[in-house]
């Protein structure tokens, strides 16, 4: 059977900009339908934060594989084990937090890929085939080539590192994680302060020597998604489905509460307006049969 192509990775190859759909409370399989219905790219299921369990994660990330909404899982600073099982289970990416060196980063990039590329081991035929592979040394060469491979940038050290980061061979995005990378800095939340805008740069100079992909996390104004957006980040969080719900579930309650509210007396005054209406229009008809000229 072929193999299930992951379109965000593909779609980053060709110089694009892949947006996920962030799964924090949400557990069925709709959930990659409602990520492709709202616009988004790619599934980033949130195993740091989130109570999701590797069971429910790993029915996600089946149900997305045939959807074309390849899931990407972030799972818990050096949690690898997890990390390969969920791949091993229909994951076609893995997101790993606080990641401050190029020995971590090494370390990952061999855990999630099959040799020679890395030391990930065989689980026997995934669900990324349809349970059908080829020929194990064929499979394995091409799994590889469609795990996409994310390490998050979250501190001082690790932007100073960068460099050295972008450099290892299977990592394929740097994620600024802003939120955690602001607090490290000494200016929790402050998106468009100078000291995360020079972060950005310095990680994004590292992505482009090395032909790694800039990722954006955690940035929720427009003003500064434009400006790290125009300054190469490709790799886009967009928010999580609690924030999804809330901000529309908000703005529809705002509106509805928005509008003028007709109480009984002016219900009353409008059915009796229009009672009258319809006698004069009956009283009229009468006097058009008596050929009688109102007066």
């Amino acid at each position: 059977m072929a193999i299930v192509q992951n379109t965000a990775k593909r779609k980053l190859a060709e110089g694009g900009i892949v947006l996920g759909f962030g799964v924090h409370h949400l557990r069925t399989s709709a959930v990659p339908m409602l990520a492709a219905a709202g616009g988004h790219d790619f599934l980033f299921i949130d195993m740091e934060h989130g109570a999701a369990s590797v069971q429910e994660a790993t029915q996600i990330c089946i149900a997305a594989l045939p959807a074309g909404v390849p899931a990407i899982v972030r799972v818990c600073a050096g949690a690898l084990d997890e990390a390969t099982r969920l791949l091993d289970n229909g994951a076609l990416g893995i997101v790993v937090p606080h990641v401050d060196t190029a020995k971590q980063a090494q370390r990952i990039a061999d855990a999630f890929h099959y040799p020679p590329a890395g030391t990930r081991s065989w689980g026997g035929p995934p669900p990324i085939y349809g349970y059908m592979p080829p020929h194990v040394a064929e499979a394995q060469k091409a799994v590889n080539n469609e795990i996409l491979t994310v390490v998050m940038i979250e501190s001082p050290e690790a932007v100073e590192n960068a460099s050295d980061i972008a450099a290892v061979d299977g990592i394929d995005v740097l994620l600024i994680g802003s939120f955690d990378l602001t607090s490290a800095l000494g200016i929790a939340g402050q998106m468009g302060h100078r000291k995360l805008i020079e972060a950005y740069e310095e990680v994004g100079k590292a992505c482009a020597k090395h032909g790694k992909v800039l990722g954006m996390g955690g940035i929720n104004g427009d003003e500064d998604s434009k400006r790290y957006i125009g300054m190469g980040s490709r790799f886009i969080t967009t928010g999580s489905d609690h924030s999804y719900v809330v901000a529309g579930s908000l703005a529809r309650a705002t509106f509805l509460r928005g509008l003028a509210v007709g109480g009984v007396g002016e219900v009353a005054k409008s059915e009796a307006v229009k009672s009258k209406k319809k006698a004069g229009k009956k009283k009229a008809g009468k006097i058009k049969d008596l050929d009688v000229a109102p007066e």
